[in-house]
């Protein structure tokens, strides 16, 4: 199978361009490399604690050989679970890095729609405040959205481009428990892209 590329792009008030050789600007965006195609997502700078984390993980390879472990058809791809690094498929989804994030829900602005990219959380029978998983994520891959999920968990970002990515992996094979029968492992680290790469690939900037 070939490997290529996810990237998520991380949104920031204002990109910093970096000089490139030939003399033309490039810009910071986040890979997640899959074997299934590219994905490119910005973050919200309105949610700056989910921003953070995410970005800190990142930085700290946290992200390397986790899977998306919950593919559900017309729902989400979810991932980020560290438990799913080890051999025991069993124990996948339910790990995170031993924190939790604050909510930052704010679904006047920030819903889910299709590409909706948000983070997981447990139930609010034992998470009334609503916090977050200090790694999970999921994108919303039903084209109507998910939205009787507004206003209860972070939406704290969204796919700029690829979703055609995404769709396929929501349709590989799985378990009763939306579990894919084959690991579906993420690699993540920060590249620069120029302006003509980002056209290429076509990725708008926010």
């Amino acid at each position: 199978m070939r490997k290529t590329t996810i990237a998520i792009l991380i949104a920031i008030t204002t990109f910093t361009a970096c000089e490139e050789d030939e003399g033309q600007p490039s810009y910071e965006v986040l890979e997640i490399s899959t074997d299934f195609g590219e994905m490119y997502l910005s973050l919200y700078d309105e949610t700056p604690l989910h921003q953070a984390n995410f970005d800190s993980l990142t930085r700290a390879g946290f992200y390397d050989s986790t899977e998306f472990h919950r593919c559900v058809t017309d729902f989400v791809i979810q991932g980020g679970s560290p438990t799913s690094k080890d051999d025991n498929r069993f124990n996948d989804g339910s790990g995170g890095p031993g924190y939790t994030v604050p909510a930052e829900i704010d679904s006047s602005k920030f819903k889910h729609f299709y590409g909706a990219l948000a983070a997981a959380r447990t139930g609010n029978m034992a998470n009334p405040e609503r916090r977050s998983s200090g790694s999970q994520f999921y994108i919303v891959t039903d084209p109507d959205g998910a939205h009787f999920l507004d206003g209860e968990y972070t939406t704290f970002g969204r796919v700029l481009a690829g979703m055609d990515v995404a769709k396929e992996i929501e349709a590989q094979p799985k378990n009763g428990n939306n579990l894919p029968n084959e690991r579906i492992k993420m690699y993540v680290r920060y590249v620069q892209l120029n302006q003509a790469q980002l056209d290429e690939k076509g990725i708008v900037l926010p």
